[in-house]
């Protein structure tokens, strides 16, 4: 007994020496190995040919620490915890997964039921390919229109049994435009595709042959029969029904199946969930490809969660840091032109053309919207239209024409105010923060960023091996 223990110990010493000798630790982040495989996974699919900013190994190292550091601060905060991010999470991983539990045999076999039903859909009687003529009766036609299709098709009808061409004719006098332009012909139809009445005479007809004019709830037509056959056996459609299903996303209804069997089967002891989750973990050891995909999807959802969290909402959303940064750094934003900053108006009456400027004198630029809402767009009657905003040359041809003093601009009217005016001032630089909100959201982001990354770092030890570094994509 201590002996056989002794043994099993060993044989787990030496696998385990095996599997580290063959993806040996790349790097060690707060205690946690990270195998050469994992970092090669994201490098290479990273750092394609195609990809503009292409990184050395060396280069990409710290941008993958940065992430792994990023993800166990998400780890440490118990994100993935959480109802929102488990449900998400699977929602992903279930994508990958659930398609495995679909063999090439299954696909096959729901591509026999599928022309095995088609089959006995359209009957003994097989498919026809036909063409007609038809002169509609309106709904609640009276006598006179209806004598008058009437005439109308047996004058067709004589024509074509005088020699006339069927697909001329259709194409200068049939009433149904669809199969008009393809000379009447509308394709192959099986039983109980088409109205009763047309269907009777259609398959009465053999090919070549022409119905006489039939009555149906549409009007009159003139059938004419091109082709008769019965459905092609299995493999002549067999791909056109496998890609058909492919379309369909047949995959998730048969993989339902295929749980729902197995649940039952084990006598409700394991639920749809666990069946998943028990193939990714088996698919995950088979293959680290798989692996690797999955946890990608795990920890870029934490990533995305805490960054949002510590860094971008937080951010987008304190005007008083925003603001406070960009006083900090005015300098740094500039334009290579002046904007007009305020706003294009259309107005019924000249009066108002003064009394939107004034509305709006002593306002905040972010107030002017309610304020000529309630003051002039508050009851049933819109007095005025406007354009507010941050213009550049270009952006609006009346504040081109009035603002930017460009010639030969022609103002569209705006239909019901034909008094045009504008009102707001040039800058030359941006004066507050909301001016370039985006450009200052996107430089406290960068600032904060770094310095959660530096905070990262001195709180989590990390040790990079370089000598297996320098081995990425170098082995065999």
């Amino acid at each position: 007994m201590i002996k056989s223990a002794f043994t099993a110990l060993l044989l787990t010493v030496a696998m385990t020496v095996s599997a580290q000798q063959q993806d040996p630790v790349i790097m060690t982040i707060n205690g946690q190995p990270v195998p050469r495989s994992e970092f090669e996974y994201s490098y290479n699919k990273n750092n394609t040919d195609g990809v503009i900013d292409k990184k050395t190994v060396e280069e990409y190292v710290d941008l993958f620490i940065n992430y792994k550091l990023k993800v166990q601060a998400a780890l440490d905060a118990r994100m993935d915890t959480t109802k929102a991010f488990r449900t998400e999470f699977a929602q992903y991983r279930d994508q990958q997964v659930k398609p495995t539990f679909v063999t090439d045999a299954d696909m096959l076999a729901e591509a026999h039921k599928v022309y095995d039903q088609t089959v006995e859909h359209i009957g003994p009687d097989g498919l026809v390919m036909a063409g007609h003529i038809l002169m509609l009766i309106p709904q609640k036609a009276t006598q006179e229109q209806q004598d008058e299709a009437k005439r109308r098709i047996d004058s067709v009808y004589t024509a074509l049994k005088a020699g006339a061409d069927f697909e001329t004719l259709a194409r200068q006098l049939s009433q149904d435009p669809g199969s008009a332009q393809r000379g009447g012909m509308l394709g192959w139809f099986s039983r109980h595709q088409m109205v009763k009445e047309f269907e009777d005479a259609a398959f009465a007809l053999q090919p070549g042959e022409m119905s006489k004019p039939v009555l149906t709830p549409y009007g009159w037509h003139i059938i004419l029969v091109k082709e008769r056959k019965q459905m092609e056996p299995f493999d002549f459609h067999k791909e056109s029904i496998l890609r058909f299903l492919e379309q369909r996303n047949a995959r998730n209804s048969i993989t339902d199946q295929k749980l729902d069997a197995m649940v039952k089967a084990s006598g409700n002891t394991v639920t749809k969930e666990q069946l998943i989750e028990q193939r990714a973990d088996s698919l995950s050891a088979a293959d680290p490809q798989m692996r690797y995909l999955i946890k990608e999807y795990h920890d870029g959802l934490l990533l995305y969660e805490i960054s949002n969290r510590t860094i971008w909402e937080k951010v987008s959303k304190d005007d008083a840091a925003l603001a406070a940064y960009f006083k900090k750094n005015k300098k740094r934003y500039k334009w290579d032109e002046p904007r007009f900053k305020g706003m294009a108006y259309h107005v019924k009456d000249q009066a108002d053309v003064k009394a939107v400027a004034k509305c709006v004198k002593k306002l905040k630029f972010s107030d002017w919207n309610e304020a000529l809402r309630q003051t002039f767009n508050g009851d049933s009657i819109i007095r005025i239209r406007v354009e507010k905003g941050l213009f550049k040359k270009g952006d609006n041809k009346l504040i081109d024409r009035e603002r930017f003093k460009v010639k030969d601009v022609k103002v569209d009217s705006v239909k019901g105010y034909p008094i045009d005016a504008t009102y707001g001032k040039m800058l030359k630089k941006p004066e507050e923060f909301t001016d370039v909100r985006g450009l200052v959201t996107a430089d406290l982001q960068d600032e904060l960023e770094q310095q959660w990354v530096a905070d990262l770092r001195r709180k989590y030890n990390v040790i990079v091996n370089d000598d297996v570094l320098k081995s990425v994509n170098k082995h065999e």
